[in-house]
This record gives C-alpha cells, structure tokens and sequence, in this order.
C-alpha cells in the first residue's frame, strides 16, 4: 500500500505562464528511498512542496488531480495536519530558519506536533549527533557556514521521525565526507524518503528508484538498475564521470589577488584562511570542509570583508556571486537585474544572460524564476561587469549536472581575461574546471586581547 499517491497532479504557481507540473501520477511505498532527478526548473522543488502539502496551501496557485499523504488529502488537509508524518528539508536552508539558537531551531518542530517537553532536549540533540553536527547546538544560526546551516535543517527533519522524508538538495552545500555521511544515514532510516540531487551519485548508489522529470512531467519512473541505464543513454551527465576538461596551453599573466598570512574576526572566534595567489588566465578551485573559512577567504580576496591581520592586496575589478544570489535580487526583471551593474547597457545585458541561456527571459521577474536558473542569474549579473577577478562562491548549487558542465565550458572560455576563483564542495565540478585545485582545512583561535 502506498504511503503517498499523487494522481494526474497539474499545478501551476499564480500567474506562471505554464504549469510547474503537468499530469503526474506516482506512488511512494513505506521504506523506499526514491531519487528525484531533472533539470533546473523541471517541477522537482514543486512536486515535494506538493507532498509535503505546501502546494497548493502555501503557494496558491492552480491544482487539480490529487495527492494523498499517509492517508489524507493534501487539498482538504493542511500542512500543519500532516506536520510529524511528513518532515521536509528545504532548497535554500536560509530560508528554513526561524529561530536564532541552533538547539531552538531543533526543538521548534518538536514543540509543534506535541513532544511531551521532557523528551524535546534529547531528541533535538539526538538529531543533531546525526546530522554530525553536536557540537554546533550551542551556536548561533546566523553564524553558521551554510553547509553548517544545511545540516542544522535535515537535523530539524530527522528530529520528527517521520514517515515520509522530504529531502530538496540535501548535500547541495555539504563537503564530500559529510555529503556521504547524510546519505549513509538516510538510507539506514527506514522511512519511504524521497531526495531531489543536483549531484545525483551518491543517492543514485543508494536508492530504490529513480523519478526523472522534464518540464515537469515524468519522463523516467523505474527501479534503480534501469533508472541507471537510462540516465547513460539519455542523460549522462548525471551520472558520475570522468573530468571531461581538456587541457588547455594559457598563458598566465600578472597576479591579480594575493593573500597571505591573512585572517577574520567573527565575535571572539578568529578564522585563519590559507595564503592564496591568484593570477590572470587561472582558475582556482577551492574546496574544504565545511566551516573551514572557503566563504570567509572568498570574501576577502573580493574586498567584501577587511582582513583582522595579514595582508589582502588586489588590483583591478573585483566581483562576487554569493552562495545564495537569489536572496539578493533588488530587481522586478530580469534585464534589470543584470543591468544593475553596468548602468542598464542592454547590449551587454543580452550578451550575458545569452551565455547562461537565459535568452528570453528579460521580463522575467527574478523571484519566479526556479533556484538553477536564479543562480545562472546572479552568474550573468557578475559576468556582465567583466571583472579582473571573478569570486563565485557554490555556483553549482541548485543547478543540473548537464549546465554544470556547460557552466565550467563558459568560465573557461573566458579565463585569459581574468584571474576566476570558485569556492565549490563539488570535487566533479572542480576537475571538470580548475586549472588549480586548493583545499582549505578548518584552523580557529580565540580572539587575543
């Protein structure tokens, strides 16, 4: 018997200019684990907030066709009816937190389905220990790293014991280790658990079958072996691969960013980033575990924060794409957003939301746009202004593994113009790019009077 049904599900957001979701009919069964693949803006978000009841109670919008969730229609149950049976984690965990405390986040859930008090302390804590993240349960939100934050989320989740987990880019923001970790644990769960991957894997190595949607209708619904099959003769890309760059002879000229010997203060903890040289003609990856200072050096060589001590030199034009761009849209359109920049010139406008592929899309609003395609957004933003040093910080989060690779095409393509700098926890995205590799390790000491 199934633990969720949706049946002929048609959804579109309000005012969308064609439905998010179109005809879908699948069942999730007690236990299994389901991989959800597509690519950017195929309806993958959507069709969990469906299951989840957000869709249609949150977002309005249009629905017809049914969902069913552990026994209740998600049109006639609210999503606080389902709350403790379905647990989700969310895209964009930013935008999940609601408290200031780590513990507190934890706990909130909890207090909300009717945890008897006494027990709220320990699961929360619990869940934490899981999620490898024990030590973080004294700590404020706002100053964890996001793969800290990310981890705080899925902690959040698990601490319902669910029977239907609902997991949107788990590891989108997860060093390697940690990403392994999660998913290890989620497949030892027991519950039916359905996870959505931009780098798709290691839950591919996991699951029992693999949903693929395009333009928001299923165009794969199979158990895993054939799931596989299929995605290497229809969509390769997602599986894992061999670095496909081709070595290139480029020439590497000036230095354009230097740091060395260079740290950040946040409060009374103090963050010590590797000394780090970046010339013209290079691009550098650099990966580490999370908390380990990658968006704090970041930062810094892009003169977004003042260095405590050490020295930061720079010459030339800096820009920076943030892990989270879409937070930052200021914009009601899409050719504005990318104009901001460079005083609205909309022959470089269209040159640059060209080499995102996002052509046609000038009257968009930003914010209707899905999460892969505000962030090829936020890269043509920076893109435009033609930088001396480019700082892209996670630009792969929320994007499919086929603009992965046509992403590091791009940024390759113009590397002689620029020193690139690319903070990732995609170590496939880092071969398929880098001509440098640099691993950050996580060094912290008290501040010193």
């Amino acid at each position: 018997m199934a633990l969720a049904s949706v049946e002929n599900l048609t959804y579109a957001y309000p005012e969308a200019a064609r439905p998010a979701l179109g005809d879908i009919s699948l069942d999730v069964r007690p236990g299994e684990l389901v991989c959800l693949l597509g690519s950017s803006g195929s309806g993958k978000s959507t069709l969990l907030r469906a299951l989840a009841g957000l869709v249609p109670h949150f977002h309005g919008g249009s629905f017809s066709g049914r969902v069913e969730v552990v026994g209740r229609d998600t049109r006639s149950s609210k999503p606080s009816d389902l709350a403790g049976a379905v647990a989700i984690a969310f895209q964009d965990p930013e935008d999940q937190v609601v408290f200031t405390g780590v513990e507190a986040e934890v706990a909130f859930g909890l207090e909300n389905i009717g945890v008897p008090p006494a027990e709220i302390h320990e699961r929360a804590l619990v869940a934490l220990d899981r999620v490898g993240a024990a030590h973080l349960a004294g700590r404020r939100t706002n100053e964890l790293s996001a793969g800290e934050l990310q981890r705080v989320c899925v902690a959040s989740a698990l601490a319902l014991e669910p029977q239907l987990l609902l997991l949107d880019e788990p590891t989108s923001q997860l060093d390697p280790a940690a990403a392994e970790g999660l998913l290890d644990l989620v497949t030892a769960l027991g519950c039916a658990v359905v996870v959505s991957e931009q780098r798709p894997a290691r839950p591919l190595e996991r699951c029992d079958r693999v949903v693929f949607l395009d333009r928001g209708r299923i165009a794969l619904d199979a158990p895993q072996a054939v799931g596989v099959d299929w995605l290497e003769a229809e969509h390769p890309a997602f599986l894992a691969h061999d670095p496909v760059r081709v070595d290139e002879e480029r020439a590497i000229g000036e230095r354009v960013c230097r740091l060395s010997g260079a740290s950040y203060a946040y409060g009374d903890r103090v963050v010590r980033v590797p000394d780090l040289e970046l010339r013209r003609g290079e691009v550098v990856a650099l990966t580490g575990p999370n908390g380990s200072g990658k968006t704090t050096l970041a930062k810094l060589a892009a003169g977004l924060l003042e260095a405590r001590s050490g020295r930061v030199e720079r010459s030339g034009r800096a820009a920076y794409l943030s892990q989270d761009p879409g937070r930052y849209v200021v914009a009601e359109r899409v050719d504005e957003e990318v104009g901001l920049g460079v005083g609205g010139d909309l022959g470089r406008v269209g040159r640059a939301l060209e080499a995102v592929d996002l052509a046609g899309y000038d009257d968009r609003h930003p914010r209707d746009l899905s999460s892969g395609e505000r962030e090829r957004l936020g890269l043509a933003s920076v893109l435009v202004t033609e930088p001396d040093l480019l700082v892209l910080d996670e630009p792969t989060r929320g994007v499919d593994p086929e603009r992965k690779l046509e992403l590091a095409s791009l940024l390759r393509s113009r590397a002689d113009d620029r020193a690139t700098l690319v903070v990732t926890h995609d170590l496939v995205f880092a071969a398929d790019l880098a001509d440098r590799v640099v691993s950050a390790e996580p060094v912290r000491e008290p501040v010193r009077a």
